[in-house]
């Protein structure tokens, strides 16, 4: 029943216009990364606020027929939904259990801004309370899946807020090399992140190598540096 009142809600803010911009920007296109995915054109902030509508009393099995929808804002509302039961709760049972609905369902976290606005709030809060179970980020790391790989990085912005850079230095050393512009953007950011509240390890990590980093995820690792600093790894790198 919850499911039927949320899609309903969803299909009445329908906006072919900006569906077909998002369709772009999503790359949808026929061997591109969303290859197949289906746009209503609604912003995030509306989704927003259908999920703080609904959270309470949307079920598993609700939120497993949202996720398994080809329509991106169905799948994205899923997840807020998700992120509000996990972070209203103060049961670590269903944490837990949010937690493993989610890994369960990491194929249909399958673009980025489905990890990006997600992954930190459940992944990586959970692994950050628990860990003992965070070996799953160095599978997904090696994972030939793209979204794994970005979620395996991505799930570390909760510890970096936390002061704890070990776990995003040792991913991004695994995925130094890795051939897709998403996870450069991704390991530049967090790199970024991390230097803006330390900036030593950042320094410690582009020492060793910089020479070896893709240039984008170069760029976004030093966006914040001072710029005489910043102008210094740039001639380095070149």
């Amino acid at each position: 029943m919850t499911y039927t009142k949320i899609t309903s809600d969803l299909k009445n803010l329908t906006n072919p216009t900006k569906a077909t911009i998002l369709s772009g920007f999503f790359k949808t296109g026929k061997g591109q990364y969303g290859e197949g995915d289906q746009f209503l054109g609604i912003t995030v902030p509306q989704q927003r606020q259908i999920a703080k509508k609904y959270y309470e009393n949307t079920g598993f099995e609700d939120l497993q027929k949202m996720l398994e929808s080809k329509i991106h804002e169905y799948r994205l509302t899923a997840l807020i939904i998700l992120v509000y039961k996990y972070e209203k709760t103060k049961d670590e049972k269903l944490k837990k259990q949010i937690y493993n609905f989610y890994i369960k369902n990491l194929q249909y976290v399958n673009n980025w801004d489905l990890v990006d606005v997600t992954t930190p709030n459940i992944v990586g809060d959970y692994l950050l309370n628990n860990q003992n179970k965070k070996n799953i980020l160095y599978k997904l790391a090696k994972s030939k899946n793209l979204w794994e790989r970005r979620v395996s990085i991505l799930a570390t912005f909760r510890f970096i807020k936390e002061k704890q850079f070990e776990d995003t230095l040792k991913i991004s050393e695994i995925l130094l090399h890795d051939e897709h512009d998403l996870i450069h953007k991704a390991v530049g950011w967090m790199l970024r992140e991390m230097g803006k509240r330390d900036i030593r390890p950042l320094v410690k990590f582009l020492d060793k190598h910089t020479l070896k980093m893709p240039r984008t995820m170069f760029r976004y690792a030093i966006e914040k540096f001072p710029e005489e600093m910043r102008q210094y790894y740039l001639n380095l790198g070149k």
